[in-house]
């Protein structure tokens, strides 16, 4: 089982990027974004269920952000509307079997990709 994140990269304040994380393996119950920024402790930012009739966001980028799968390719996506500063960090994709809304323990990590917002 591999999860493989990209999509990463630089962008200005009010700006946009498409991340992608490639589930090779298997398929999974339920799909999540999560992130650390320097200094911070990793925290949730979106999931969806491996159908898409579920999804749940962070409060703190609902609206701005859109999580989104493609069963043809087992790929989820994270697209990220209206950047802000305070959204630079390593964005990590992680999956599990079932969909819960206890956002707490997910076996299936993939390796960060770097999202930079600047001023």
């Amino acid at each position: 089982v591999q999860l493989q994140a990209s999509g990463g990269g630089w962008v200005q304040a009010g700006g946009s990027l498409r991340l992608s994380c490639v589930a090779s393996g298997r398929t999974f119950g339920e799909y999540a974004w999560f992130r650390q920024a320097p200094g911070k402790e990793r925290e949730f930012v979106a999931a969806s269920s491996w159908r898409g009739d579920k999804k749940d966001y962070a409060d703190s980028v609902r609206g701005r952000f859109a999580i989104g799968r493609s069963n043809a390719d087992n790929t989820l996506y994270l697209r990220m509307n209206s950047l802000k500063p305070e959204d630079t960090a390593l964005y990590y994709c992680a999956a599990r079997t079932q969909w819960s809304h206890r956002r707490d323990v997910y076996p299936y990590w993939g390796r960060g990709t770097l999202v930079t917002v600047s001023s």
